[in-house]
């Protein structure tokens, strides 16, 4: 069955692949980087060579770390916020509301206030506000003195705002990351990775990464202009778990700096000294070294609870602070208002599921659900939720007095920020701009159908064109009796995986359904077992009302293929293998 093994149609729909990689480039890879056949086969299937593996599995900041004076504009806003340090200038950060804008933003106040200055913080409301800067929120900020704002996260495309604060007298340097065009909006400096003219090859990372780098170039200024003789350098590796929770927050492509801030910044962060993400572990019941999952699941949803259903700058506000008194109390808001966006996205997403499948469009090549004052704070979320149950990308638009406000997710290879910015070209949108995975829009309601139309026209090349991609990759076939500790412990030495960096899936073939029950409200625990008696167990999440979680709890007795990823389970001192299902297919 091994090297052959395929599944044409699982019960989600899709086909599986096993990954079809070079045998000579897995011995130079055992043999360069000292890794057994099944860690080498995982790095091989993600494009990793010989000579790059034992940076990858071992990544540092030192290998990795680009040349901030590679970044377009990166020495010059180095140099224009200096300048404002030396005349006293008050300074500003404006940020975006989601993790990647809060990280991106604590960074720089905990970097200035190493030196002793402290900086004025403004974060939009979401729903009153919108996404990035304004002409208003400039005037306030001006009003409160300020004279020098850093823009993080947003501010790329903010040509009208930025024309204001010009005009109003405030000093701009923008660092952001989203997709934008040739034409400049005006600020002393523009640092984006993705912007045209930017050749630094970084357009991979994320706003607090960005952020990161221009700590190091805020550095590599003070030292030329001889700044910390009487004063300490700002030990910025401090900063790398803030940085680390960004990236991985913002679902950006784990590699190079990315993988090496993560992999850094997770160690930076295990030593929690940072008082606000102490108090967010807490509240979380994260106890122990943290991982990439506990970032991503854990504490990033919480500090995103604010800007989605709370007040905009609890994130911000808890990863600046100091105070362990004042972190623990905005920590607890925060896991509250977490547990209200999860009901208030469990509501969305049971109405845009249904709308979608009464449609009969769930072979579109985009899908898209609206509804009238659907939460505008949790339909990012619901998009991937409808994008995962589906596998394909998806938009979710909350309408309001004629105008609609969306948020849509993509797969591998369907590039939607493009996609998004081309509508907003041609005229179709008020508002709109992402990346490739991502992306936000404002539409007229009138116009969501056309949107649709020319959306799904734009994206069926791409949709097509990765079709074989979007199989279900296997890297090896299993059976429960090799499915040891010992493994699942080497699969965890490769971490941290991500975006990019895939755990990897494995296939369990010709197995039977031993036991299976439903837990908490909607997931599935089980046992796999197979001719020989061996077993596995596991778990499946969010899948109890789907046709996997239907197959699990009503067991035929049939076999099955399972195709899902290995995990360490500990509870109580105990460790053990837990299979953490994906996919299932009848075994014919």
């Amino acid at each position: 069955m091994g090297e052959n093994f395929s599944v044409q149609q699982s019960l989600s729909g899709k086909a599986w692949r096993l990954r079809d990689i070079d045998d000579e480039v897995i011995s130079d890879i055992r043999r360069k980087a000292g890794v057994d056949e099944i860690v080498a086969r995982m790095l091989a299937a993600r494009g990793i060579t010989p000579d790059e593996a034992e940076a990858v599995l071992s990544p540092t900041l030192r290998h990795f770390f680009p040349d901030p004076s590679g970044f377009q504009d990166m020495d010059k806003a180095a140099s224009a916020i200096w300048d404002a340090v030396e005349a006293g200038k008050v300074l500003a950060v404006f940020a975006d509301y989601d993790v990647d804008g809060a990280t991106s933003a604590s960074q720089l106040i905990r970097y200035f206030r190493q030196m002793g200055q402290a900086m004025l913080l403004y974060v939009p409301d979401r729903i009153e506000e919108g996404y990035g800067p304004s002409a208003e929120a400039f005037a306030t900020l001006k009003a409160q003195g300020a004279q020098l704002v850093i823009t993080v996260d947003c501010g790329a495309a903010a040509h009208e705002p930025l024309k204001a604060a010009a005009e109003m007298g405030l000093d701009v340097v923008v660092v952001d990351h989203h997709l934008m065009g040739a034409d400049l909006p005006p600020a002393l400096a523009i640092v984006n990775p993705n912007r045209p003219d930017d050749t630094s090859g970084c357009g991979h990372m994320a706003a607090a990464g960005v952020t990161f780098v221009l700590l190091a170039a805020l550095n590599r200024e003070g030292r030329r202009r001889g700044k910390f003789g009487d004063q300490a350098e700002p030990d910025i590796l401090k900063l790398a778990d803030l940085a680390a929770l960004g990236t991985l927050c913002d679902v950006v492509a784990l590699k190079d700096i990315n993988r090496a801030l993560v992999s850094q910044g997770l160690k930076v962060m295990g030593q929690w000294q940072h008082a606000g993400l102490k108090a967010l572990a807490e509240v979380s019941g994260l106890t122990g070294d943290p991982s990439a999952y506990h970032l991503g699941f854990l504490l990033g949803p919480r500090i995103n609870a604010g800007g989605r259903v709370g007040r905009a700058d609890l994130g911000a506000r808890l990863l600046s602070s100091d105070d362990p008194a004042e972190c623990m109390e905005i920590a607890v808001e925060l896991d509250a208002l977490n547990a209200e966006r999860k009901q208030i996205e469990a509501d969305v997403l049971e109405a845009a599921q249904a709308q979608i499948i009464a449609a009969g469009e769930t072979d579109a090549p985009l899908l898209i659900a609206r509804g009238e004052g659907w939460h505008a704070g949790v339909i990012g979320i619901v998009a991937g939720r409808l994008k995962e149950r589906f596998g394909r990308p998806a938009i979710v638009i909350g309408t309001d007095n004629g105008i609609g406000k969306g948020s849509g997710r993509s797969v591998y290879g369907v590039d939607l920020g493009s996609a998004i910015a081309s509508a907003k070209s041609i005229g179709l949108l008020i508002a709109g701009g992402g990346h490739p995975m991502a992306a936000g829009l404002s539409v007229a309601e009138e116009r969501i159908d056309e949107l649709q139309t020319y959306l799904s026209e734009r994206l069926q090349p791409e949709w097509d064109a990765t079709h074989a991609e979007r199989a279900l990759m296997l890297d090896a076939v299993l059976t429960p009796a090799g499915a040891t500790l010992d493994l699942a412990a080497r699969i965890m030495a490769a971490a941290p995986f991500g975006q990019g960096f895939a755990e990897p899936r494995f296939v369990l073939p010709a197995v039977r359904i031993a036991y299976a029950e439903r837990v908490g409200a909607d997931h599935v625990r089980f046992s796999l077992a197979d001719d020989d008696g061996q077993r596995i167990n596991g778990i499946v999440f969010r899948q109890a009302d789907q046709p996997i979680g239907d197959a699990l709890l009503g067991n035929s007795g049939g076999l099955w293929h399972a195709a899902g990823r290995l995990k360490l389970d500990e509870w109580r001192g105990n460790r053990r293998v837990q299979f953490h299902l994906e996919d299932l297919a009848a075994a014919s």
